[in-house]
């Protein structure tokens, strides 16, 4: 895809916060409320539902985040059904989940998704004049093609 394909009108957004975060996320999307509106978001249970109950924000909600639901994001952005990822993780509370946490973090960066781990990051990312432009992520298992999806060849540097 070139540079300049004009992406699909909405973008779908992971959005994850942990419970020390949960305050951040909330007021990043209040600030950020008339984008969101407009791109499909995805959320943790406890996340989304704070965004569906406190901001009105339709949200398709996943299991919490220990039961599942940083895994189930996880596998949505494997499967190229992700485009960006928001996850305002605590970097000073231990997680009884670390691992799931460290898997959905290393998923997105192999599958090439942006991904913001701090309010002014997602605030570089969502206000970006890149958010209007096609991306391609890095697909980990190219001989496996997706609906709809075309190989094409790219070239190396060197």
């Amino acid at each position: 895809m070139d540079d300049a394909t004009p992406a699909r009108d909405a973008r779908r957004i992971a959005l994850i916060a942990h419970d020390n975060k949960k305050q951040d996320m909330l007021e990043w999307a209040r600030y950020n409320l008339p984008l969101l509106t407009r791109h499909e978001l995805f959320a943790t249970a406890t996340t989304g539902r704070l965004l569906q109950e406190q901001l009105g924000l339709p949200v398709t909600c996943f299991r919490s985040g220990p039961f599942g639901g940083d895994q189930q994001i996880g596998a949505r952005i494997a499967d190229g059904e992700i485009d960006l990822l928001v996850f305002l993780w605590d970097p000073l509370e231990p997680q009884p989940h670390d691992p799931d946490v460290k898997a959905l973090l290393r998923v997105a960066v192999v599958c090439n998704i942006p991904v913001a781990c701090n309010r002014a990051t997602a605030d570089f990312m969502v206000s970006s004049p890149l958010m209007g432009r096609s991306h391609q992520p890095w697909d980990p298992d190219p001989g496996r093609t997706r609906p709809g999806q075309q190989l094409r060849a790219v070239p190396r540097a060197g």
